[in-house]
């Protein structure tokens, strides 16, 4: 399968390919760089998403407390302020609601579903990056390093990105399949609101109609990445991610390859069952 996957890989233009998955059924696993280090990109809003269940299972939070909607941050580099802006959001609810308030819960729904980035920040802020990775840390978590809020230019330029691998982020969706994070009902709503999400095109586009994926993308300039939990008829789950690293020119091929290389997967799985 390794040559299957940098066959793929070639033909579609990806500069690297990192893939991990666990398999539920067969109780098997497989890496490809799995434990390479990518920019996360809007996957890191998966772990995020942890930790705001974490904050939750503490009494830290409560789903239904208030948090002020604001549009300014500061980046993790100076301290100086900065904001994310609305016409390079996936998600206008959010921006809508800037100098009002929304529920904890309303705000982890749109930084999964919709890939709001105001979203993530205002979670991440009112979080912390240490308190954040530590709670990863305490679940057994490795291969997620945080770093800062998502748009911090200055961090990006200064190096400082928060950063993902393959095996990292499957470590994360097993946690949540498992059942494992924090609590029976934690995982159950972490895994509601990633089965909701609304961007299909890498990891599911690869799958039969019938398949249910729970998932989160990630795309930036020179990544393009899904990770998510596979649900088959017949079969138990596996959990898959898939990071990818391109040319900032190449524009095109990416959701091809990330939808191949899941297809990749699914048939190399399934093909003995």
């Amino acid at each position: 399968m390794r040559k299957q996957i940098s066959e793929i890989a070639s033909e579609g233009g990806a500069l690297s390919v990192g893939l991990a998955f666990y398999d539920y059924e067969t109780r098997s696993s497989g890496s490809f760089e799995g434990e390479k280090w990518f920019h996360a990109a809007s996957t890191i809003k998966v772990p995020v998403l942890v930790g705001v269940y974490g904050a939750l299972a503490r009494g830290d939070l409560h789903e239904y407390s208030r948090i002020h909607v604001r549009n300014r941050f500061l980046s993790a580099a100076d301290g100086e302020p900065f904001r994310v802006q609305s016409g390079r959001d996936a998600n206008s609810v959010v921006h809508a609601n800037v100098g009002k308030t929304m529920r904890v819960d309303e705000l982890a729904r749109h930084m999964i579903v919709t890939s709001s980035n105001l979203a993530t920040n205002l979670l991440i802020d009112i979080l912390g990056v240490d308190r954040l990775q530590q709670t990863l840390e305490e679940l057994g978590v490795k291969g997620v390093d945080f770093k800062r809020g998502v748009e911090d230019e200055s961090a990006f330029e200064a190096d400082m990105s928060n950063r993902v691998t393959a095996a990292g982020l499957v470590g994360v969706l097993r946690l949540i399949e498992e059942r494992r994070a924090f609590s029976e009902e934690a995982s159950a709503a972490m895994l509601d609101i990633l089965h909701q999400q609304e961007f299909r095109s890498g990891i599911p586009a690869g799958l039969p109609d019938d398949a249910r994926v729970a998932n989160k993308t990630g795309e930036i300039s020179t990544v393009a990445h899904d990770a998510g939990l596979v649900y088959l008829p017949d079969r138990k789950p596996y959990a898959l991610a898939i990071l990818t690293e391109w040319d900032a020119s190449a524009t095109s091929g990416r959701r091809k390859t990330l939808a191949n290389l899941s297809r990749a997967v699914y048939r190399h799985l399934t093909e003995s069952d």
